[in-house]
């Protein structure tokens, strides 16, 4: 049995700039100013509070738990409202999950919220595919770290040859790798040049050019040259 682990934003939710919007405009109200360019380039794996710490120490700002929880939870319903009024799905991406539902066991593995992936997974009529979801509530470190990747082959009961990595950014791939997974890339965020420097078995321009058959061929493939 093959263990399919999905990340979430940017994977099968193209809402990483969503997620920009709500991080920039709580921020101004403190006066601090973030590019998007920046946030795609420092902070885009990383989950809500440890992306608003950085954010914080990096504009001279005091960083404590306080001021950091804070945000966190007034960012939570800027998102929500976003994506309640323009969902957008990256074509194909549910779809490749409920087939791998039908072969194996699915997790999600992300840095958002789970009331946000609970928000949207309702939203789409997708709360019966994942068998389980780790969430930036469930780990205390967020990608690059493996935290996440090996509490969802904990709860799955799966080891890691045998469990494929679906991932769009270059911290996500390294912690999918570190955690011994096969990672497939997305090039949904960015470019198919830039994550060719991370670890991935293979790089697609989009997810709806994957099946379950080349999934689980470049597993295999990945486990066999490294054995």
């Amino acid at each position: 049995m093959t263990a399919f682990l999905f990340d979430f934003n940017g994977v099968l939710v193209d809402d990483e700039r969503v997620h920009f919007a709500a991080f920039r405009d709580v921020l101004a109200a403190r006066g601090i100013s973030l590019a998007e360019s920046r946030y795609f380039a420092e902070y885009l794996a990383f989950d809500d509070a440890t992306a608003f710490r950085a954010m914080l120490r990096d504009a001279g700002h005091a960083h404590d738990e306080t001021i950091v929880e804070e945000l966190v939870r007034a960012k939570l319903p800027l998102y929500l409202a976003a994506v309640a009024r323009d969902l957008t799905l990256f074509p194909g991406g549910f779809e490749l999950m409920r087939a791998c539902a039908a072969v194996g066991d699915v997790a999600i593995v992300s840095g958002a919220l789970r009331a946000e992936i609970d928000f949207i997974l309702a939203a789409v009529g997708a709360t019966d595919v994942p068998r389980t979801i780790v969430a930036a509530d469930d780990v205390t470190a967020c990608k690059p770290d493996p935290a996440g990747y090996l509490e969802a082959l904990r709860r799955l009961g799966a080891s890691a040859e045998d469990a494929i990595v679906i991932e769009d950014s270059i911290a996500g791939i390294e912690s999918g790798h570190a955690a011994g997974c096969a990672v497939i890339a997305v090039a949904h965020s960015y470019p198919v040049e830039t994550l060719r420097s991370a670890p991935a078995v293979i790089i697609v321009a989009r997810i709806a050019e994957l099946e379950v058959a080349r999934l689980v061929t470049s597993s295999r493939r990945a486990s066999g040259s490294s054995s």
